[in-house]
């Protein structure tokens, strides 16, 4: 655990066959989960600004998306942090996932509020 933390700071890849910027598959995986819970982000907080119905319910289920997509690379993944795995996007895909079910779900509360 060390050697991640360390390893992590220090920029390092922990395997030396992956460069730090080269895109492995793991990694595309991880940030095409990324990208779909980003999108969730985006349009969840669009949903918050307008209180759109609409809006709230598409964030939700693209954040449902980036969360299941997230979830399988990270039941997948067969590497540590700074392998090249892609485990450390997953996990913050899953984060980004679950801020975007957040935003949805506020969204959506909101609008039933108005109406």
């Amino acid at each position: 655990m060390q050697s991640v933390l360390i390893s992590l700071v220090l920029g390092i890849a922990a395997d030396a066959s992956v460069a730090p910027g080269d895109i492995t598959a793991g990694r595309s995986r991880a940030l095409a989960g990324l990208a779909v819970a980003l999108i969730s982000v985006v349009i969840g907080a669009l949903a918050l600004a307008r209180s759109a119905k609409r809006w709230a319910v598409a964030a939700l289920g693209v954040a449902l998306l980036g969360m299941i997509l997230s979830g399988l690379h990270l039941a997948t993944a067969s590497g540590a942090i700074g392998t090249g795995s892609g485990r450390l996007g997953g996990i913050v895909a899953l984060l980004l996932g679950a801020i975007g079910a957040v935003l949805g779900g506020l969204a959506l509360a909101r609008s039933r509020r108005s109406h």
